[in-house]
């Protein structure tokens, strides 16, 4: 870990482009992503049920949608879209959200796995190439991720992939007209190794057998490389 007095602001993230062994991560741009994001979250008959938790209105047409994503760009959200290696499709996004270069702090956010990437591999690796970006690259002390304390799906994949809980802001802010209590957690980088360490090691060809299904889990890699120090 950097001693902070050695410390200088780091850049503001910016577009990049994140080549993993499943999928990519890559920069939202409207003409070129836009519908098929809309499309791999749902379309108008399931994108409102996959991001209800979202501070954002229903969408009724991919052009309200990606609307709403040229007005979170303007508030600073940087959208990264995932691409299926395989199928070359979008299968999902998230945003790099809230950055304080000066402190080394960022939030991931805006999270949204379309079925096809939905408790796959893809979804691992999408979010540890967000995070090695963020740390390694960047050279952040903190990663965050929040969420309405009410969506139990984005905490459990909150804890999974490594975050820490600490704790829920009561009344934080007003979403779609209704309280929203946020629970927070976060990664920082002297966790990084370890963290690092087990997402290569789960996400290697040899933890997963002739059918696809994982031989240990992330947080039993975890915990074994835990036991091991």
């Amino acid at each position: 870990m950097i001693a902070l007095e050695d410390w200088t602001p780091r850049p503001a993230p910016a577009p990049v482009t994140l080549a993993g062994r499943y999928v990519a991560v890559a920069p939202y741009e409207r003409a070129k992503h836009g519908e098929a994001l809309f499309t791999a979250l749902g379309g108008a008959s399931e994108i409102n049920d996959l991001l209800a938790y979202f501070a954002a209105p229903d969408f009724h047409s991919a052009a309200e949608f990606m609307d709403w994503l040229d007005a979170v760009a303007k508030a600073g959200w940087l959208t990264e879209v995932f691409v299926d290696n395989v199928s070359e499709k979008v299968v999902g996004m998230a945003n790099y959200m809230r950055a304080d270069p000066a402190n080394g702090v960022v939030e991931v956010g805006g999270v949204a796995h379309g079925k096809a990437m939905a408790g796959t591999r893809l979804s691992t690796e999408a979010h540890y190439l967000m995070a090695k970006h963020v740390f390694e690259d960047l050279g952040y002390r903190r990663y965050e991720w929040k969420c309405h304390n009410g969506n139990a799906a984005s905490k459990r994949a909150a804890e999974r992939l490594g975050f820490q809980f600490e704790g829920v802001f009561r009344q934080h802010i007003i979403s779609r007209g209704k309280n929203r209590d946020t629970a927070w957690y976060s990664m920082i980088d002297a966790e990084w190794p370890a963290l690092n360490e087990a997402f290569e090691t789960w996400l290697a060809t040899d933890n997963f057998d002739p059918h696809g299904q994982q031989i240990r889990s992330l947080q039993q890699i975890r915990s074994d490389l835990a036991e091991d120090i």
